[in-house]
């Protein structure tokens, strides 16, 4: 996989995406009049020129957008030709028939990060060290919740120790009845509970942020697409582990509780400050790559030998690309990635101005190894970030029609 994962397709987006004119500044000029159907008189087309402004999208307005350039410190992104990521009709595409043909993985409708081997093993526990008394009180409140779902789950953070994994066999079913280890069933009732609230916090986010979009009548900067494929990617989790294991009517009765719950707290949590939610959903997802992180260590060492031999679902294989003889643990391994690219994310975004800056995001997201080893990116280092992508971009753009 190379250094930078274009969002959307594997392929960058058509030259014509970056070399076309922007309409938003200059459709006026040539088009005075919006409905081509109606005339008017010579006299009276300098008013309502002068007039449209005044009735334009906020971000339109000349006096909007000057106070804004005149604003303390600089906004990270900007307007530009494809800063919210490029338009599917202007990727290239392959046809292929995917309905006939049993052995395609088709394009699924929204972006998700496809890993290599080496790209996999990135993913380090890493965590943020909370600053402000907003963040000291988010990490608080994630630690009470882990705390509180390890007791619901039955789980242990416990390392076995070298001298019984020495042992032929291992005694799996011992260290289990003295609540050490999960069994396969357990730990699937933890996945389950865990990516069932996991996909609110985006659909919850892009939400808000699309109301607000359309309320302000102004563009979002790349925000709801990034949060509408981090929920889409949670919910693909859940159904990835639905097929292994069919919950009970108790562990329904859960996820339905704790969805009533948790949307609503952070539907509020959200609508009053953006900044904090998104360091709410970066300190969870410390938690939950901790959290596959050991289960991919007793899958490894054999703790969990139900799962030694279990293929990887045929959605899973679709999904992450993965090898037709891909295991269990592969599927798991690709859900932590994705996990560390939502913490990420999430921390990186809780650092910008959540009302002027662009979405550092939308154009290419960072490399595999930044996402799995570093827990995010500070405001000045995602405004570098979105300067260098866009302007390599914009070379490769150059090029392209050189070479045409």
């Amino acid at each position: 996989m190379s250094a930078l994962t274009i969002r959307s397709s594997t392929t960058l987006a058509r030259s014509t995406l970056l070399s076309k004119p922007l309409l938003c500044g200059c459709y006026s000029a040539y088009h005075p009049i919006a409905s081509g159907s109606r005339s008017f008189s010579i006299s009276a087309r300098p008013a309502i020129r002068s007039d449209e402004p005044k009735k334009s999208s906020l971000a339109l307005r000349p006096e909007i957008k000057q106070r804004e350039e005149r604003a303390e410190g600089k906004i990270v992104g900007g307007e530009g030709k494809g800063v919210e990521g490029p338009h599917y009709q202007d990727q290239s595409t392959v046809a292929s028939d995917i309905l006939t043909n049993q052995s395609t993985t088709g394009a699924w409708t929204l972006m998700n990060p496809i890993y290599t081997e080496s790209e996999l093993d990135t993913v380090k526990v890493v965590g943020r060290e909370p600053v402000t008394l907003a963040d000291k009180s988010v990490h608080k409140l994630v630690k009470f919740l882990r705390k509180t779902f390890d007791f619901l789950t039955a789980y242990k953070d416990y390392k076995v120790p070298e001298s019984i994994l020495e042992q032929n066999p291992i005694p799996v079913a011992e260290l289990r009845v003295k609540g050490l280890l999960l069994s396969h069933h357990k730990w699937l009732f933890r996945i389950i509970l865990l990516e069932s609230i996991a996909g609110v916090p985006g659909m919850v986010g892009g939400t808000l942020r699309h109301l607000r979009s359309m309320r302000l009548l102004r563009r979002d900067g790349g925000w709801i697409h990034t949060l509408l494929e981090e929920a889409e990617n949670e919910r693909m989790h859940l159904l990835t582990f639905m097929t292994i294991a069919q919950p009970t009517i108790f562990t329904r009765a859960l996820v339905l509780a704790a969805q009533g719950v948790f949307y609503n707290a952070f539907f509020l949590t959200y609508l009053f400050s953006p900044k904090t939610a998104h360091r709410f959903v970066g300190a969870l997802e410390e938690e939950a790559v901790r959290t596959y992180s050991h289960c991919i260590d007793d899958i490894e060492k054999g703790l969990v030998p139900e799962w030694n031999d279990v293929a990887a679902p045929r959605i899973a294989i679709d999904y992450w690309r993965l090898p037709s003889d891909a295991k269990l643990l592969d599927v798991i391994r690709a859900v932590r990635a994705d996990e560390a690219t939502h913490r990420f994310v999430n921390h990186s975004l809780a650092n910008l101005d959540q009302k002027k800056d662009f979405n550092p995001f939308a154009l290419v997201e960072a490399d595999a190894a930044t996402r799995g080893g570093k827990w995010g990116f500070t405001r000045e280092e995602s405004a570098e970030f979105a300067r260098e992508q866009q302007k390599k971009l914009m070379e490769v753009s150059h090029q392209k029609r050189i070479e045409h």
